[in-house]
């Protein structure tokens, strides 16, 4: 693969940001001065700063994301989530949850483990409570769980139970961008409050709004193997 990927992969840093390590002469492969966009191997010596790139720490964690925070590692954008969190290492969110949505999202530097949560093959389980804007029947709830049309595909049949006249618990094996705000407003609802609880085995309980804790050694196998 090139540099560029293997360093994201390794939560070195972004894709673009490998580019500016080159310039600067900070990457040695080999022995050699790394060249823009080179290729390598896993197995190859590859020194940042004349430290292996391999020996570096992985990162992993849970934050209870809060509304109006983006979930994006571009610091271009207002509010995004790196900014929010001022950590003082190279992270970067797993998959996204909207602006307007709260709850759980995983920050890492494992690019390896991300790709492997959001293969979209691998169905991974996202749990979330939703409220919408009126009351609802069950054919909302038996519409909801066998598909949905959105942008232009059919979404996976899903898992959805009441809470309330106006709240319901879905639990997602694929992510859509807005899938289910967009879902919910096929049916003539609008989400006006969603929250991700779960993802896969992480759960969002005991993290304030805000928050964040490191995951476990266990949790992290999980994911692992997931």
């Amino acid at each position: 693969m090139r540099i560029n990927k293997l360093l994201s992969n390794y939560g070195i840093c972004s894709r673009t940001g490998a580019n500016k390590l080159i310039e600067e002469n900070r990457i040695i492969v080999n022995g050699k001065q790394c060249i823009p966009g080179q290729w390598v191997e896993k197995e190859d010596n590859i020194l940042l700063d004349n430290e292996d790139v391999l020996m570096r720490d992985k990162i992993y964690i849970a934050l209870n994301k809060p509304v109006g925070v983006t979930c994006t590692a571009e610091k271009t954008v207002a509010s995004n989530i790196i900014d929010f969190m001022n950590y003082p290492e190279y992270i970067f969110p797993v998959g996204r949850l909207d602006k307007s949505s709260q709850g759980l999202i995983l920050m890492t530097n494992d690019g390896e483990l991300a790709n492997n949560i959001l293969e979209s093959k691998n169905e991974h389980e996202k749990e979330y409570i939703v409220t919408v804007n009126k009351s609802y029947d069950n054919n909302f709830i038996e519409g909801m769980s066998k598909g949905v049309q959105i942008c232009g595909i059919n979404t996976r049949t899903c898992k959805v139970s009441r809470i309330s006249e106006d709240t319901f618990r879905i639990i997602l094996t694929q992510g859509l961008n807005k899938q289910i705000r967009r879902m919910s407003k096929t049916f003539g609802y609008t989400v006006v409050r969603l929250e991700r609880i779960r993802i896969v085995d992480i759960k969002v309980d005991g993290i304030e709004i805000g928050k964040w804790r490191y995951l476990t050694s266990g949790e992290v196998m999980g994911l692992r193997n997931s």
